[in-house]
Formats: structure tokens, C-alpha cells, sequence
């Protein structure tokens, strides 16, 4: 009998063909339309396009989804185009090229990426799958062809492409600044080494019963110290000579230092009393640089005139580190000028000598303060009193053993040594024979 509900119902009361049923089909009418989706709207409105080919690549099918795509009507392809019509040129190319071969070589071709083309002239990248159905007898009838849009893929590639161009490009531009970086520190090494060794005697003159010897250690490579010295003869046989640091770094520094040389030179040549020769080189800095950024230097020069037991010195300091006098039995001494003013702060400075007898086998340091003030360990600063130990370590030495072993302590400081330094050392050899 017939339910009032139109099912077919048995003795019983129980429902014949509920087991067949899907459960839930009577309640959720949305998923009983789903089951009677038929496979031709399938086909036509997939979220893919379709497209069934003859072996010469004839168009035989293609769904709506593709047509709506392309902007086709199906007649306008279907038995009047081929494939290739649809397709870019170098789509076209492609599909010819090794499309075609692999299917003909496989029977099948999977994930390929082509280029269609529109009934507007639009292009559309999209992902090709195609194989080939047989007949019974193995004879390839049809090119089946599933076919995905892949325009948000290809968006992202090329938004890909793009980031790693730009990628490229700001690592090239990092790279040519990083070359242009390397080429102007190597023009401003070169050009601040010139300039520096242009403030410093190419060589030292060799003076009759003495021994000299010097160094110069930058602190940096692009920059110009202020630090210089020099030894140059005056009239008869008395010799003059100076070492001094010039407050600042650079070319100002550099101006100064140049400045301060010719002058030195010039006011020994003219008075080489050493005070007089410091007043004048005052009176020439404070009257040069008053109205700019003010610029001074520490200072200390000497004369030098042989003696029948070696050679006398007055030396007068304007506010420069005391000289090291190293005696021919070791021992060590600083030799001061209290009350030695900077040269160029004020317009008139106060300077005083002090004389001092150079005997065989005594050595004279003169350095400047980049020497004294570099660090050996943290903020620990190389004092004078260090540095008078580490002289004394070396027992009686000339000149060039000195200069040599402040040298090689000077680069051992590596990093610490914040100035530059000058270093000038004069000896008298010894009238003994060489120590054992």
C-alpha cells in the first residue's frame, strides 16, 4: 500500500527500500539535488576548462567554462578550429614543438604551462594535462585536455621574479656602493699616505759621531696625524731638530703641521736660539689662526753642537712629554723644561730650556703622546712610567735598537693605539766593543 507520504509500504508498517536510501535524503533536500547533478553539467560547468581535440588537433568539445574564458561561441570552434588557433605564438610553437612529440611519443603530457589567447586578442596562462584515448584496436582517436587558469599563479611568479630582480638589483647597487666605498677609501689611504709622508723628511741626515733614528706610526689610514719631526743643519757644525704633535686630525691638521714645519725651520735658520725659535713659531700660529677654530701644538726643539766628549743639547718644550735619556749603563731619566707653554693658544707664551750632555753610549727619546696614551687592555692607558720600565728591559741601547723595540711594541698595541705617533731617538755609539 501507498503511505500518505507516497512511500511503498509492506505488512508491518515497515518501509520497503529504506536500506537503499541514503540517510538523510528526506530531510536535506539541498543534498538530494546534489545527487541528481547530472554529469553533462559537470562536464559544461566545471571549474575547469575541457577540451577534446582530433589527432590533428581539430577541436571536437570544449565546455562552457573554457568558451566563457575565451569568449567563444561553440560554434565558432567546434569542427571549424584547431587548437593551435586558440593558442599565443609561442604557445603555438611550444605545442608544436614538444607538446605534440610527447603526446604522440607518451600519450600523455601533465602540469605543462601555455598562453591562450581570446576572441579580444587577451591572453590567458593556463596549466595543461592532455592525453590521448584509444579506440579497442589501440588507434588514437582523441587529445582529451584538462585545462586550469593560472593567472593568480602566474601573478605570484611574476610578482616572484619581480622581488628577486629587485633582490638582485639592490644586492648589485650594494655591491657597485660597496666597490665605490672601496675605490674612495683607497684614493683617501693613498691620498692621505702622500700628504702624510710629505709632512715627514724623506730620510734623516747624517750627522758626524751621532746616530739617529725615527718612526712614524699612524693611527689610521684615512686620516692625516698632526704629529712630524726633522733634523737639518744650522750654521757651522750645530744641527737643529724638533718633534711635535698639532692638536686635531686631517687636512686642517695637516695645514698646521706644514705651517708649523717651514716655520721652525725657518726662525732656527734665522735666530736657532730654542726659545727664540719657539716664540716665533707662536707669535706665526696665534696670528695665523685667532679668528678660526683655534690651533696649537706641543712642541719641543733643540740644538745640537759637538763637544769634545760628545754633543751638547739645549732643548726648550712648549707643552710637550718630557725626552727619555738613556745612560750607557741602562739606566733611564726624564729630562723636563717646567713651565713650557702650548705653542699658538695665547699671543704670548712662556718657554724655558734645559741643557743636557750626550755622552758615548747614551741614547735620547723624544715620542709624542699617541705613544703614552695607547691602550694596553681595556681603558688601561701605556704610562710614561711604562714606558721608562719597558726602556730599561732593554738595558743600554742605540738609536735604531730603541726605535726597533718601540716599533714592535707600537704594533703589538694594534687597536689601542687611538693617535699617532712620532718617535725621534739620538745616540752616541759607545767607544766600548760590542757587548757579548
Amino acid at each position: 500500500m501507498m503511505s500518505p507520504t507516497g512511500d511503498v509500504t509492506g505488512g508491518g508498517g515497515g518501509s520497503c527500500g529504506d536500506e537503499h536510501r541514503p540517510e538523510g535524503t528526506d530531510t536535506n533536500p539541498a543534498f538530494s539535488a546534489l545527487l541528481e547533478d547530472s554529469a553533462e553539467d559537470l562536464y559544461e560547468n566545471a571549474p575547469c576548462g575541457y577540451l577534446s581535440t582530433l589527432m590533428d588537433g581539430t577541436i571536437a568539445k570544449i565546455n562552457t567554462t573554457l568558451l566563457g574564458w575565451l569568449g567563444y561561441r561553440r560554434e565558432e570552434l567546434v569542427g571549424h578550429r584547431r587548437v593551435t588557433d586558440l593558442l599565443s605564438v609561442g604557445g603555438r610553437m611550444y605545442y608544436e614543438t614538444h607538446l605534440a612529440p610527447m603526446l604522440a611519443m607518451h600519450g600523455e603530457v601533465g602540469g605543462l604551462a601555455l598562453e591562450l589567447r581570446g576572441a579580444n586578442g587577451s591572453r590567458l596562462p593556463v596549466l595543461v594535462t592532455s592525453v590521448v584515448k584509444t579506440g579497442p584496436d589501440g588507434t588514437a582517436q582523441l587529445i582529451r585536455t584538462t585545462l586550469f587558469d593560472a593567472t593568480d599563479r602566474r601573478a605570484y611568479e611574476q610578482e616572484l621574479l619581480r622581488a628577486r630582480r629587485d633582490a638582485e638589483q639592490a644586492r648589485e647597487s650594494a655591491d657597485r656602493a660597496r666597490e665605490d666605498a672601496d675605490r674612495e677609501r683607497d684614493r683617501v689611504q693613498k691620498l692621505a699616505t702622500t700628504l702624510q709622508r710629505s709632512l715627514l723628511p724623506p730620510e734623516l741626515p747624517q750627522v758626524p759621531g751621532l746616530q739617529i733614528a725615527a718612526y712614524y706610526h699612524p693611527a689610521s689610514a684615512d686620516e692625516v696625524g698632526g704629529d712630524f719631526y726633522d733634523l737639518f743643519p744650522l750654521r757651522g757644525d750645530a744641527w737643529g731638530f724638533f718633534l711635535g704633535d698639532v692638536s686635531g686630525k686631517g687636512a686642517t691638521a695637516a695645514a698646521v703641521t706644514s705651517l708649523t714645519r717651514y716655520t721652525l725651520r725657518a726662525a732656527a735658520v734665522y735666530d736657532p736660539d730654542p726659545i727664540s725659535v719657539l716664540d716665533n713659531l707662536n707669535t706665526v700660529l696665534h696670528h695665523r689662526y685667532r679668528r678660526d677654530e683655534p690651533r696649537f701644538c706641543t712642541v719641543v726643539y733643540g740644538s745640537l753642537t759637538p763637544t769634545d766628549t760628545g754633543f751638547g743639547l739645549t732643548l726648550a718644550t712648549g707643552g710637550h712629554t718630557p725626552a727619555v735619556l738613556i745612560r750607557a749603563d741602562g739606566t733611564t731619566s726624564l729630562i723636563e723644561a717646567p713651565g713650557g707653554m702650548l705653542v699658538g693658544a695665547f699671543p704670548t707664551a712662556t718657554f724655558t730650556t734645559v741643557e743636557v750632555q750626550l755622552l758615548p753610549g747614551d741614547t735620547l727619546l723624544f715620542y709624542t703622546d699617541g705613544l703614552t696614551e695607547a691602550r694596553t687592555g681595556g681603558r688601561e692607558r701605556f704610562s710614561e712610567e711604562q714606558l721608562r720600565h719597558h726602556i730599561t728591559t732593554l738595558g743600554s741601547v742605540d738609536a735604531s735598537t730603541l726605535i726597533a723595540a718601540l716599533t714592535e711594541l707600537l704594533t703589538a698595541f694594534g687597536d689601542g693605539v687611538d693617535d699617532d705617533t712620532a718617535l725621534l731617538a739620538l745616540s752616541i755609539p759607545s767607544t766600548e766593543g760590542p757587548r757579548p
